[in-house]
């Protein structure tokens, strides 16, 4: 194809070449340098295509030029030309060779005369220049045969840019047709959410079927073309599909894109160290949400009317919004006396809120832990008041003012799940747990130890309560997720009837002396066993004591 309009426009380009030359006086010696430099410039050129849309591929600060020739005898030649920069501002100018029209009058050299400028003048000049990244384009009309030398300039950086030379400016356009008003209006704006619209192309009500609209979104900048978003995506490494293959296989895509087909609308989503960038297409619907936007960011929006049968397109002018704040969670209440069982994720690591308002002066707060590690963290008006890792079962007694608030705040310190139970009660309230002893762990007798049997021991209280013994036969293997996964929490109830061993009651004033002691008979020799132990107050809730495994003797 280049050939073939190498061939069409050499004999007029030879032609003009030589009218240009015979139709002025050779150049005085002061003008000799920049006619050379003209002729220079125009031989050293490549014809720019008529019609067609032309990739330009620019070195920096190397110019690249292009000539074209309208047609001779045409008494008005309209033409135009559109160029799109697809990523630095470049530098371009149109300039023109013209045959001077008719011959010069008798007389004229003699009684006139002609500065050497006017003279150069007669051959080149420049109809337009423009230096920046917008698409521009170049409207012009000449009465009679003439070349055109278009140059190209990129002082940045190795770039590209697409030129779009067209003489038939009554038979439509490859570009789809902007409205009047080309603007993007935001009309909402949720957490996640931005809904846009935009004017409808005349492109639209006349060629339904082969446009439509594309929708760019990024947390960067606007791209005042298509082709500049493209390169800009690829250039932070990823491959986005031309518009065109929007619409084809999903297997076109890298792995680090997402495609997403919902309700007719194709979203192409791209993974690059700015964020995301979305790219969607949505028919010929003026009017869209995107969704699943991050809360409290700004994003920058750019619509695209594209031509699938050509792929050219036309860009309207960018918006951006910001997403609104996320809204606080509600934090739970405390009530007076109630419980509230709270699991924790161990890899989010984030803290747990609980909220607390005072109707008394005297404040008590409980936590039994159930499960893994946990950091507790309480504030009372938003100053702190206690903050320490919680183990087992725990107190905090805390006097403030009628109506403080108090918030409770809990978090996991292990990789793993934590569970914990809390009540916040007047000091007057009934006790949700029992009274506790110094220490909540059992002991062993080794010396008491027989093939048979197992004695142990753990202290009591100066209040009477009832005590309940459980015993199960594990494996050496599993000593360690019994003891890791045991919910402290949970009562008899989870366990099964036959691992009961017995309940009794006792309890003595003197401290010193509150200790009982148990022999569990009926053990096979040589096996591993867990103990536990199970205090229930006046509320009925227990309070698990730490398990204990204790081997019976092999041999006796």
């Amino acid at each position: 194809l280049k050939m073939f309009w190498f061939w069409l426009y050499l004999p007029l380009h030879l032609l003009t070449a030589t009218r240009l030359c015979h139709s002025i006086k050779a150049p005085t010696t002061s003008s000799q340098q920049s006619f050379k430099t003209n002729l220079f410039n125009f031989y050293h050129s490549l014809i720019l295509a008529d019609g067609k849309e032309t990739t330009v591929h620019l070195l920096k600060d190397i110019p690249k030029r292009y000539y074209f020739a309208l047609e001779e005898g045409r008494v008005l030649a309209p033409f135009s030309i559109t160029v799109t920069p697809c990523d630095v501002p470049i530098e371009w100018s149109i300039l023109v060779y013209k045959s001077p029209p008719g011959k010069a009058t008798p007389g004229d050299h003699d009684t006139q005369e002609v500065s050497k400028s006017q003279k150069a003048s007669s051959v080149v000049s420049t109809i337009f220049n423009y230096k920046g990244n917008s698409v521009e384009t170049y409207m012009g009309m000449s009465s009679h045969s003439a070349l055109y030398l278009l140059e190209f300039l990129s002082t940045e950086r190795d770039t590209h840019i697409t030129v779009y030379l067209t003489t038939d400016t009554t038979s439509g356009h490859l570009y789809p047709e902007l409205p009047a008003d080309p603007r993007i209006d935001v009309i909402g704006i949720g957490h996640t959410t931005v809904t846009l619209t935009w004017k409808h192309s005349p492109s639209v009500l006349q060629h339904r079927e082969s446009i439509q609209y594309c929708l760019l979104v990024n947390e960067k900048h606007n791209y005042k073309s298509l082709c500049a978003a493209e390169t800009a995506i690829r250039s932070s490494g990823m491959k986005l599909p031309s518009t065109l293959t929007l619409s084809l296989s999903p297997y076109l895509l890298e792995p680090q894109q997402v495609m997403i087909l919902s309700n007719s609308e194709l979203s192409i989503i791209n993974k690059v160290s700015s964020g995301e960038v979305r790219q969607v297409c949505m028919g010929t619907k003026n009017t869209y949400t995107v969704p699943s936007l991050s809360p409290s960011t700004q994003y920058y929006f750019d619509v695209f009317i594209v031509n699938l049968l050509t792929n050219a397109s036309a860009a309207y002018t960018g918006t951006f919004a910001r997403t609104l704040e996320e809204p606080e969670p509600k934090v739970p209440e405390l009530k007076d006396g109630k419980v509230i069982h709270v699991v924790l994720d161990g890899k989010k690591q984030k803290f747990y809120s609980l909220q607390y308002q005072a109707r008394h002066k005297k404040i008590l707060f409980t936590f039994q832990l159930c499960r893994g590690q946990i950091r507790v963290h309480i504030t009372r008006n938003g100053k702190t008041v206690a903050s320490e890792n919680l183990s087992g079962l725990r107190y905090f007694s805390l006097k403030g003012k009628l109506l403080d608030t108090y918030l409770v705040q809990l978090r996991s310190t292990e990789e793993f799940n934590s569970s914990v139970k809390v009540q916040a009660s007047p000091h007057f309230h009934k006790p949700l747990f029992p009274l506790l002893p110094e220490s909540l762990k059992i002991k062993s007798f080794s010396k008491l130890r027989t093939c048979r049997s197992v004695t142990i021991a753990w202290l009591g209280t100066q209040e009477e309560s009832k005590y309940c013994v459980y015993r199960k036969r594990i494996e050496e293997d599993q000593i360690w997720r019994e003891l890791q996964s045991t919910d402290r929490c949970s009562g008899p109830e989870s366990r099964h009837k036959s691992e009961k061993v017995l309940c009794k009651y006792f309890y003595d004033l003197n401290l010193q002396r509150a200790v009982t002691t148990e022999t569990i008979n009926g053990l096979e020799a040589g096996t591993l066993y867990l103990f536990d132990v199970y205090l229930f107050g006046p509320s009925g809730i227990p309070v698990r004591y730490h398990s204990k495994v204790v081997k019976t003797r092999k041999k006796c």
